[in-house]
């Protein structure tokens, strides 16, 4: 990955970062290991080949802690363990997400829980975690990625936009909670970043070419292009920039 900003109060500072070691995650993670920052993350799978890789890399290495954030508790001892580690968390960015597609005559009790538990719920108690240790830093900054599909109102995923929507409504009132102990709190929406995951599961040639034909741009999205407008966010050259929603599609929607 090659950065052309460089970000002087990241050095040091103490992030977290759910599903930090895959997909989007793993270019958010090296991204904030280049500017200097401490990095904890969380992931289900085992991650220490990956932290190998990243210290390689750049020189820094990141704290994995094993982690299912559906698991409340186990969320919450993982940002101690980080606080622990690297000090009080200055940046969270809850990035963790699961875009299962679904039939809606087909959901259950069960897949509706499981799919808010990952995609809404884990936010929530994430920041709830770090906000006593933000308040002790006199400030902090908090990241929630979104999504632009539920702007698009996209059939196939209902629940998946639903959370979205819900993250963007959860980040303006936290915004607005917490503001006064200089607690940002923004939301990132990228559109179709193309992981391995979703070229193994969900793009086609016909699909790819119809997206890219709504979009101003006409690259498709990496990983690597959502980890400016993250670092901008968790940075103090964002310092008067709360309650936001930051679009990174190539120019698929437009806000405002």
């Amino acid at each position: 990955m090659t950065l052309s900003a460089c970000f002087p109060d990241l050095e040091g500072a103490s992030v977290f970062i759910t599903g930090g070691g895959s997909g989007i995650g793993a270019s958010l993670t090296e991204g904030f290991l280049r500017q200097g920052a401490k990095v904890a993350f969380v992931q289900r799978s085992d991650s220490a080949a990956f932290c190998d890789e990243m210290e390689a890399a750049t020189g820094n290495r990141p704290l994995f802690i094993r982690c299912d954030i559906t698991d409340t508790g186990a969320l919450k001892a993982a940002v101690d363990q980080a606080a622990e580690a690297h000090g009080p968390v200055r940046v969270l960015v809850n990035n963790a997400a699961n875009d299962k597609r679904h039939d809606v005559m087909e959901v259950d009790e069960a897949f509706w829980g499981w799919s808010m538990a990952i995609n809404l719920k884990a936010y929530f108690f994430a920041i709830q975690a770090v906000v006593p240790g933000m308040k002790a830093l006199g400030g902090g900054s908090i990241i929630n990625f979104s999504s632009i599909s539920y702007m698009m109102g996209n059939a196939g995923y209902t629940l998946y936009t639903t959370a979205n929507s819900g993250i963007n409504g959860m980040t303006r009132s936290l915004a607005r909670e917490f503001g006064p102990d200089r607690i940002r709190v923004n939301a990132l929406a990228p559109g179709w970043v193309l992981t391995q995951k979703q070229k193994d599961l969900w793009v086609t040639p016909e699909g790819l070419a119809k997206h890219l034909d709504r979009q101003c741009l006409k690259d498709t999205l990496g990983p690597e292009d959502v980890v400016g407008g993250t670092l901008f966010l968790a940075s103090d050259i964002s310092k008067m920039m709360t309650g936001q929603a930051l679009v990174i599609d190539g120019g698929v929607v437009v806000t405002g």
